[in-house]
């Protein structure tokens, strides 16, 4: 048994699964292992490392997997979608920023367009541009975000949509029970980050999958704070969703105190970042969490999903019953 939808038919899948295109995390080997497990790897783009991009998509040799990137980043870089495109990727996500400039050329070559959106004036955008796919993102996710909910933002996006494209929902997803969730709210599939994160194959440090592993929703903070010591101060309205630690309790409502400090603090986070030390150097989670117990393999975590969500529609008739008055 296996769940089809209008996502599955456009982007030929078996499962109605897409991988967040996670910055370093989401590599040609993370990638490969969730399209070889049925259904979409997409390869982190990043912030623009052409040589690290190019590592990757070539390490991912024959297996069918899309790209993913900053869009206002990446439209600094020109170079760097003519590269990607040059290798015919099925599908190429685009988020956080104009996606106008890009849609043609992205169609042009072949490649599905996704548009990852946080708002319902951003996804009108998307469509506009010519978006075959939208993931409307809910501010649970982890990374970059805004502040809308998914399980009331999926609906509105499925609703202005109007069946034109498949709505992937993405936030907050990971299990079956998110799967199916989203399929009910009227999306197509789910775009799932931080669950994949959590698996033996992602680029990430294992000291930082054992904090997720051990870590609670609760302890997930919204902020700028990373991003400042990072160096990268994102354009209004995004923040960033990270697990809590010493550096964000030390400076949480203290940001212009931290831009200050931002040379001092900067190279202090630099150093951890390369030592492994997650006291100072942020871990990228949602709010799903909770939901992370283990450190699978990425195919077993494909297969979990899928086949959770099919025995939940399957038993739903059974669970619930509906009378009439």
């Amino acid at each position: 048994m296996s769940i089809t939808t209008r996502l599955t038919e456009l982007l030929g899948l078996q499962h109605p699964i897409l991988l967040a295109p996670m910055d370093l995390i989401a590599d040609a080997r993370l990638a490969g292992a969730v399209s070889r497990a049925g259904g979409l790897g997409l390869i982190g783009g990043g912030y623009g490392d052409a040589a690290w991009l190019a590592r990757e998509l070539d390490a991912a040799g024959r297996t069918r997997v899309g790209v993913g990137f900053i869009t206002w980043s990446m439209a600094r870089k020109p170079g760097l979608l003519e590269m990607v495109l040059e290798r015919r990727p099925p599908a190429v996500m685009l988020s956080f920023g104009e996606v106008r400039p890009h849609a043609d050329r992205i169609r042009q070559a072949g490649a599905r367009l996704i548009c990852q959106v946080q708002t319902l004036e951003q996804a009108r955008e998307a469509l506009g541009a010519g978006a075959e796919v939208l993931v409307a993102q809910g501010a649970e996710a982890g990374g970059h975000g805004v502040s809308r909910g998914t399980f009331a933002l999926v609906p509105a996006v499925v609703d202005l949509a109007r069946g034109a494209v498949p709505v992937v929902a993405a936030g907050g997803v990971a299990d079956g029970r998110g799967l199916a969730a989203a399929l009910m709210l009227g999306a197509d599939g789910v775009l799932v980050g931080s669950r994949f994160y959590a698996t033996q194959e992602a680029a990430g440090a294992q000291a930082a999958k054992e904090r997720m592993v051990a870590a609670s929703g609760d302890q997930t903070i919204r902020s700028i704070l990373f991003d400042i010591a990072r160096r990268n101060v994102w354009p209004v309205p995004y923040t960033g969703r990270v697990l809590r630690n010493a550096f964000s309790e030390r400076w949480r409502g203290r940001e212009a105190e931290l831009l200050q400090h931002q040379e001092a603090e900067a190279a202090r986070y630099a150093a951890a970042r390369e030592a492994g030390d997650f006291d100072t150097a942020g871990v990228i989670a949602g709010e799903a969490v909770d939901l992370i117990g283990d450190i699978p393999p990425a195919a077993e975590v494909v297969e979990r999903i899928a086949r959770e969500a099919e025995a939940l529609i399957a038993g739903a008739s059974n669970r619930y019953r509906v009378e009439r008055p």
